[in-house]
């Protein structure tokens, strides 16, 4: 059994893998927690579901939040009594990636794009909606070739209210018209159509840049849903991607 953690800005994901199977996907928060503290939440979270820590031969992490690093690396060797995996230089990822500085990619972009890869086909764009949307191009010879980053929706909707006094919080649900009749519907019209609207124009214009018009779109994180819901550009929506692919990872590189 195989423990794999993508420790995001807003989100700690965690799965459970009995060898390709995802057997259970909880969340946490990211959180100052110590080690031991977040070590009682994922004893909790595997004794809720069977699991107990002797069952697990092996962790691999992901992180963009480097505050957390030590925090989850300490606990798992105290914990587990092993070293975990960190995605980074070194490890075995089945891409080349042709960035102009390979450490400047996140370690989940990084998980997302071999899972879409080696799950879905390529070529491919990759798209990863949380706190910021992230674009992924991969060719069909496997290169990680660039991408882009934008604003995420939540961030964005959060930037709005926070920014102009009378507009308050609204629910992201994607509502019936483009055309709203009070302030709730019209913030959810603007927030959503016109994010769903950047994520085509992106896709769009990657794909004549790349000379990739057939490219398959893989999108994963909490918001890929709703894109779906009112945009026909994603292909594939899987919501495990991250996760998968660190379990991919994790088993090119065991020894």
């Amino acid at each position: 059994m195989v423990l794999v953690f993508d420790i995001g800005n807003t989100n700690i994901k965690m799965g459970v893998f009995r060898g390709d199977e995802l057997t259970d996907s909880l969340r946490m928060a990211s959180t100052n927690k110590t080690g031991d503290e977040y070590w009682l939440l994922v004893r909790d979270l595997l004794s809720v579901k069977g699991v107990s820590s002797s069952d697990v031969e092996g962790a691999i992490i992901s992180s963009v939040n480097p505050n957390l690093n030590y925090t989850f690396e300490h606990m798992i060797e105290t914990y587990f009594s092993f070293k975990p995996m960190t995605v980074g230089a070194g490890l075995k990822t089945g891409l080349h990636i042709k960035y102009d500085n390979p450490r400047e990619l996140g370690a989940d972009r990084v998980a997302g794009c071999v899972a879409a890869y080696k799950l879905y086909g390529a070529p491919a764009i990759v798209i990863d909606c949380g706190t910021a949307t992230t674009f992924n191009v991969i060719t069909a010879d496997g290169e990680l070739t660039g991408g882009a980053i934008s604003f995420g929706l939540k961030s964005a909707a959060e930037a709005l209210a926070k920014s102009a006094a009378r507009l308050p919080k609204v629910e992201l649900s994607v509502p019936a018209r483009a055309i709203g009749k009070t302030t709730i519907t019209n913030m959810q019209s603007g927030i959503i159509f016109g994010y769903c609207g950047m994520v085509e124009a992106m896709v769009k214009r990657i794909k004549a840049e790349a000379g990739m018009p057939n490219a398959k779109v893989v999108a994963t994180g909490g918001i890929s849903d709703i894109v779906n819901q009112c945009s026909d550009i994603i292909d594939i929506v899987d919501r495990t991607l991250t996760l998968r692919g660190l379990n991919i990872i994790y088993n090119m590189n065991r020894k």
